[in-house]
């Protein structure tokens, strides 16, 4: 009796240990107003509308209260210090970029480890000494406006470069003179979606008009155009390029050819498919004459040989296929193929020296192939493993080329290449504290729940057992053909350190096998998006990777929608979630910013169909009282004008008022920042520190 006593008493102490360190939180009540919609006959409550309005004062008090919910309870997880210590160790390396060439000069990013901005540098030739020409970090002293775009006459005498301020889309374009560094008067404005191609001493770039004050980032975009800019002049003269006034809501972008002979100018109604047009810039006073009419497939001109253009494109192969159009005569029964569709999605074509390199993606890793101009397979590039190739820069007629290449355990490398000889050397290796070798990488391929085949990549250290009770971060994104593949990252270094188990689904919706893989997660079919999600988290329950208690999900923008629609769908199946920046409301998504191009991939309200098939799944409305959802830390920015907070903000005062249980759920508002480009070193370190001291005292793990 006494040996159970004590045995009792200590459970007791335990116990009320326990309880001490759960951290209790009091949610800020947020008012609820009578706003009802009615979509064709079905009324939707939408309390929280009031949150919509993003510079109203009611609205920055409920974000001041809500960050300071989250911080007085990420203030009090013991080891939060100690995860930062960590990540700004892990993130002091050298880092470099992709060199490209124009004139006389190489041209390259480098961030010495902890700058907030990485730094232009440049270059004469591949020997000269480097020195610097762009430093962001001076254009502000909180690092949060950050370069956004960049682009070299083909004479290597002029910088355009593009600014983002505090995260936002809204980019300010400044030129400024290579050989002497001079930053000359030059400043356009209300540039958004935009690259800047040069022809002369001038560049092409697509703008809005200026925007009411107030409404800068919330204000639906409409009415691009695209103007053409001379050095030195004042922005009210450039030159108008084209406008349409009959389409609102379609983009135009402009792009010259490599021999400044001709000007493409591309069309889009949404994020994909495209119309082309094209202008023979020797003949000022020509029209743009259309070379491919619709929007049902994607075009995309790599240079002109002679007259004629190279073009990738999807049409009627959903794999892509590489063309050769003649402008003369457009129609797609003239075509020559120069590189047929084949088993794998070819991603992209860049010309060097005298050959084609095609990238291709073959189960969601990168494979390389040379063709001469004509078609002619030549040969395979050697890559170092199953990975990522990216950023391929390379000159016609010059042999010298160089491209990045990164996986799951291997850091982001810059190679040389020799065109001719087929050969890869590694021009920059970064020193990182990471030793590879201690950790596993496998692709596996599971059943959806309609019997798909999907792959998944996982990542852990070696030897871990397979005893389901592993902490596993399950991260997807599946929309906008968009392909998640093999990827270094430092956040996620951090959690595999500490024995947690990283998975990455490639599920429909994204581009991994094609436009038939993407189209199979739009619209009617999104449903398919979160069933494959689902089904990859039951998997790994199956297989004894994890349980449902050390199960957590994560996803960015439309990854941040996946995340939303599987915690409501089945919020027993998994213990945190994370969804970043997401799209939460999709009754009213297309009513902001930019959201009316989504419509590709979503459909609209507008609609009844797309209204019957949206309402099912938006997280918004289906989340429910009394039910017990994940522990939950939601991230928006102030900032963001891609997807509005306004998503995030009505999505977690309506979990807030309903969660049952104590499953913290939390939303973290960061100041002077977007969508998620261009922030600076210390606020990623900042946030990353905040994910994983999340993740990991709500897994129930000790940080090591």
């Amino acid at each position: 009796m006494k040996n159970k006593s004590i045995f009792l008493l200590i459970g007791i102490i335990l116990a009320m240990s326990a309880c001490k360190q759960k951290i209790v939180v009091k949610y800020p009540v947020a008012r609820m107003v009578d706003t009802v919609d009615n979509y064709f006959g079905t009324r939707v409550a939408d309390p929280y509308r009031w949150l919509e309005n993003d510079t109203s004062a009611e609205t920055a008090s409920w974000v001041t209260a809500e960050n300071a919910v989250t911080n007085e309870f990420l203030s009090k997880i013991p080891f939060r210090e100690k995860i930062r210590e960590r990540l700004t160790k892990i993130w002091n390396y050298p880092r470099f970029g992709v060199p490209f060439k124009e004139g006389p000069y190489y041209f390259f990013f480098k961030n010495d480890g902890l700058q907030n901005q990485s730094v232009f540098y440049v270059r004469t030739g591949l020997t000269g000494e480097p020195r610097v020409l762009l430093d962001p970090n001076k254009l502000s002293e909180d690092g949060t406006v950050a370069l956004s775009g960049t682009a070299v006459s083909r004479d290597g005498k002029y910088l355009a470069y593009s600014i983002a301020r505090s995260g936002s889309d809204w980019n300010e374009v400044h030129v400024m003179e290579i050989e002497s560094g001079k930053l000359l008067p030059d400043t356009l404005k209300w540039v958004k979606f935009s690259g800047m191609s040069w022809q002369n001493n001038g560049f092409y770039y697509s703008r809005y008009d200026a925007t009411k004050k107030g409404t800068e980032l919330s204000k639906k975009n409409e009415f691009q155009k695209v103007y053409y800019h001379i050095v030195g002049q004042a922005q009210h003269e450039d030159k108008l390029i084209y406008q349409n006034l009959k389409y609102p809501q379609r983009n135009y972008g402009a792009s010259v050819t490599e021999d400044e002979r001709f000007l493409i100018l591309y069309e889009s109604e949404s994020t994909s498919g495209t119309a082309l047009y094209y202008r023979n810039l020797a003949k000022p006073n020509m029209p743009f004459k259309q070379l491919t009419e619709g929007f049902d497939y994607e075009y995309a001109v790599v240079d002109n040989v002679g007259d004629n253009f190279l073009v990738l494109t999807n049409h009627k192969a959903p794999k892509k296929k590489l063309i050769m159009m003649d402008p003369a005569n457009p129609e797609p029964r003239q075509w020559k193929t120069i590189i047929p569709e084949r088993d794998d999605v070819l991603e992209s074509v860049d010309m060097a020296g005298e050959v084609l390199i095609s990238e291709y993606m073959q189960n969601a890793a990168s494979k390389a192939f040379m063709y001469s101009i004509d078609g002619k397979f030549l040969h395979e590039m050697d890559l170092p493993g199953i990975g990522t190739l990216s950023g391929f820069q390379g000159k016609r007629g010059e042999n010298v080329a160089f491209y990045g290449y990164t996986s799951f355990t291997f850091p982001m490398t810059i190679f040389q290449y020799d065109v001719a000889k087929n050969k890869s050397a590694i021009y920059n290796r970064p020193a990182i504290d990471f030793n590879p070798d201690l950790f596993e990488v496998k692709q596996i391929f599971y059943l959806g729940k309609d019997k798909t085949t999907i792959p998944m990549f996982i990542i852990h250290k070696k030897g871990t057992a397979m005893d389901g009770t592993n902490p596993t971060m399950l991260y997807g994104y599946g929309g906008f053909n968009v392909s998640l593949t093999p990827n270094f990252s430092l956040s996620r270094l951090l959690f595999l350190e500490n024995g947690g188990i990283y998975v990455v689904a490639n599920i429909r919706g994204g581009g991994e096998y094609g436009e038939d893989w993407h189209k199979a997660g739009t619209k009617e079919r999104k449903q398919n998006v979160f069933d494959d999600f689902i089904a990859a988290a039951e998997y790994l329950i199956s297989e004894k990777y994890t349980s449902p208690q050390h199960l957590a999900i994560m996803g960015g923008s439309n990854g941040g929608l996946l995340v939303g629609a599987c915690m409501t769908q089945r919020p027993e199946l998994f213990k945190v979630a994370i969804p970043q920046v997401g799209v939460m409301d999709m009754l009213r998504y297309h009513k902001f910013t930019i959201g009316w191009a989504w419509a590709s991939d979503y459909g609209t309200s507008e609609t009844k169909e797309g209204f019957d098939y949206l309402v099912k799944y938006s997280p918004l409305q289906h989340l429910k009282d009394s039910v017990q959802y994940p522990a939950t830390l939601a991230f928006t920015a102030d900032h963001d004008d891609r997807v509005v907070p306004a998503h995030t903000f009505k999505f977690m005062a309506t979990l807030q008022a309903r969660q049952k249980g104590d499953n913290p759920v939390l939303v973290r508002i960061e100041t002077k920042a977007g969508h998620g480009a261009g922030m600076p070193t210390t606020k990623l370190i900042d946030e990353t520190t905040d994910l994983w001291s999340f993740v990991l005292y709500n897994l129930g793990m000790t940080y090591k």
